[in-house]
């Protein structure tokens, strides 16, 4: 009984050191910013000054023509869209007033078609992996941003300029671009 306590005294101090050394979880907690996305924020063309909001918006990649989510028809004046981390270019369509006609048959979709008008805008930056920490990796800032809208005989979005020259997107909270409609 007396060597008892002997034997526990090992096995208590290896328990206690395991313990000791355990680190939490490596979790990267969802305040910490990752790559950032692109703020537009809508104005009027006639009073720049004034905030405009852009109605019937509808959102889409230009390649693969997926609904850009939370842009499935909206009215709003400020726009927000991921780049391409992969890439040093993303194409958007930005769909103004956009409907679905049914051509005068409800019940029959295969004659229906969209209206609204469509500009493309085309998203051109330099991409630089910066390291936030090991739980959450890296993320991608985008430099020397510059936007331009492809020209059409009907454009409703007339002007994009950057807030700051040369323009960058490293955060999620500032506005990058004005657009002018």
């Amino acid at each position: 009984m007396k060597y008892l306590k002997y034997l526990f005294l090992p096995i208590i101090a290896l328990v206690i050191g395991i313990t000791a050394s355990c680190e939490r979880d490596d979790l990267c907690p969802e305040s910490t910013p990752t790559t950032p996305s692109l703020i537009i924020d809508a104005f009027d063309i006639d009073n720049q000054e004034d905030s405009k909001n852009v109605f019937g918006l509808l959102i889409a990649g230009v390649e693969n023509e997926n609904v850009l989510p939370g842009y499935a028809v909206v009215t709003t004046n400020n726009i927000i869209l991921p780049l391409k981390t992969t890439e040093d270019t993303t194409q958007y369509q930005l769909i103004q007033d956009y409907s679905i006609n049914d051509n005068g048959t409800p019940d029959d979709t295969s004659d229906d078609f969209a209206e609204g008008n469509q500009d493309i805008i085309t998203i051109n930056y330099t991409r630089e992996e910066v390291y936030v920490s090991r739980a959450c990796g890296y993320k991608t800032i985008f430099k020397d941003v510059t936007v331009s809208i492809d020209n059409d005989t009907d454009n409703w979005i007339q002007l994009i300029q950057p807030v700051n020259n040369p323009q960058s997107v490293e955060d999620e909270t500032a506005t990058h671009f004005n657009l002018f409609h």
